[in-house]
């Protein structure tokens, strides 16, 4: 039976720097605490304990996991809470060593010892993490597994839904690349409308445009403050921010005020190859240079991978179309959204599960697809153009230096982009009825892929880059 996956399900709006290692914990601890309402022992809790396994332990301090963790814990919300508290709150869970529970009830909680970091991995997950409440006579345990996206679920639930699985409710309920092209045959019309169908079967049409374009909004948010922020980022990489300085060299003196009246000045500045190129890549570095800060930025599908999507579609609309509108902003993004949603349901948008194919390769074909309706491709031209951007990013491994979203990942992004718009243009210049590799033969070889690579490169820093350079080098 198919599974149902939102375009909201595949942007989330939320805190860096990573979906899986960050968000996913937030909102696991989130769940923990409606189980102990659900319970009836949220009120009388007396001590919280924390236990992370395998790649949430291995680079969870790189990722900010316990972080997030205490965040989540303390009944913070990711889309909201404003970031620049989020250094005070931690500072003062360290300082008095208490925790305020759900934002209400105090306990007492020392980072240091009720966060524990355990390098063995549990069979069902990579990233598994374990909340322990003592509330009296009773103890509660809770096991999550953050599968990649800040998705999150528990065992028991996953095995229960392959015995009775839940119909969908989408008038198009899809599972593969082909049924989504069959829909749209037999329909004629293209894969943003088929979706929007879909969406409307969950959300009204004002719900819908509003939620859409709170997501391109902290996008463009996003991007405008990378490109205004210069320093180092933290981490003990002492990485310099790179978004300031390529920025400060290509926009110009004309004047600005707003995130929107800066998109209009960048439309008027010189648009030869060369500052296209570093243009796309300077968005894509401003977006993950905010995420390396705990900034806001929106899972696309990954926190590590954010940068992509919001680099091409800011591309399409200073570059390629001046008059573009909410409309193409909408199409874009329920484009991007549901080819994520099948490489999810069909191999995996975790790096710890599959390495970084499974982050920047996604995300390249999710804005490639994307990229390509707008630019008139035809529904099998968009898959053309997600397979296209896929097969040029498979065996990429996940190896972040100090398990820190920064080395290699902050340029990986750029990478990403720029290859979503190549692949979007070779598969508009391509008959697709003479392609080769179907977009699902790619999606099963990326799982394959997946499958056959080591351990070390699949976000442990414990191959490749993160062990070639050390902190010390940096």
């Amino acid at each position: 039976m198919e599974e149902c996956i939102s375009v909201f399900d595949m942007l989330k709006i939320g805190v860096g720097p990573s979906s899986s290692h960050t968000l996913g914990p937030w909102r696991a601890a989130e769940r923990f605490l409606s189980e102990l309402r659900a319970q009836n022992l949220f009120e009388k809790v007396e001590r919280v304990q924390v236990d992370l396994y395998g790649s949430l332990s291995l680079t969870g301090k790189g990722h900010a996991t316990d972080l997030a963790v205490m965040l989540g814990l303390s009944g913070q919300d990711p889309e909201y809470i404003p970031v620049d508290q989020i250094d005070s709150i931690i500072a003062n869970i360290h300082n008095h060593q208490v925790l305020q529970l759900g934002n209400e009830l105090t306990v007492p909680f020392a980072p240091e010892t009720d966060i524990r970091f355990n390098r063995n991995f549990l069979p069902f997950h990579s990233n598994g993490i374990r909340f322990t409440a003592y509330a009296g006579l009773a103890t509660v345990e809770e096991t999550y597994y953050s599968i990649g996206g800040g998705f999150v679920v528990k065992e028991e639930r996953i095995n229960a839904k392959k015995k009775s699985a839940i119909k969908c409710a989408f008038p198009y309920p899809i599972q593969t690349a082909a049924e989504l092209l069959n829909y749209c045959h037999e329909q004629n019309r293209s894969i943003s409308e088929i979706v929007y169908e879909n969406e409307k079967s969950m959300r009204s049409e004002d719900e819908i445009h509003h939620e859409l374009m709170r997501i391109w909004n902290t996008m463009l948010e996003c991007m405008y403050i990378g490109c205004h922020t210069e320093g180092t980022l933290p981490g003990g990489l002492n990485v310099r921010r790179r978004a300031y300085d390529m920025h400060q060299n290509l926009i110009g003196e004309l004047p600005y005020n707003s995130p929107q009246e800066w998109l209009e000045v960048i439309r008027k500045t010189e648009v030869k190859f060369r500052q296209i190129l570093k243009w796309v890549s300077c968005f894509a570095l401003a977006v993950n240079e905010v995420n390396a800060a705990l900034g806001r930025v929106v899972t696309a599908p990954t926190n590590g991978s954010a940068g992509v999507i919001p680099a091409v579609l800011m591309y399409y609309m200073v570059i390629e179309n001046h008059q573009a509108t909410d409309k193409e902003i909408k199409q874009f993004l329920m484009v991007a959204g549901e080819i994520g949603s099948i490489f999810k349901k069909g191999s995996t948008i975790s790096a710890a599960m599959g390495g970084c194919q499974a982050e920047i390769g996604v995300s390249s074909a999710m804005a490639a697809g994307a990229l390509c309706e707008l630019m008139g491709g035809t529904p099998a031209q968009v898959q053309m153009a997600a397979e296209i951007a896929m097969e040029h990013h498979l065996g990429l491994t996940c190896d972040p230096i100090g398990g820190l979203v920064q080395i290699p990942c902050i340029e990986r992004n750029t990478m990403g982009a720029i290859k979503a718009i190549n692949a979007a243009e070779l598969a508009l210049e391509t008959d697709a009825r003479n392609a080769k590799v179907p977009l699902d033969k790619v999606i099963n070889t990326m799982w394959e892929t997946a499958k056959d690579m080591n351990h070390k490169y699949k976000e442990t820093s414990e191959g490749g880059l993160a062990i070639t350079v050390g902190l010390s080098d940096c």
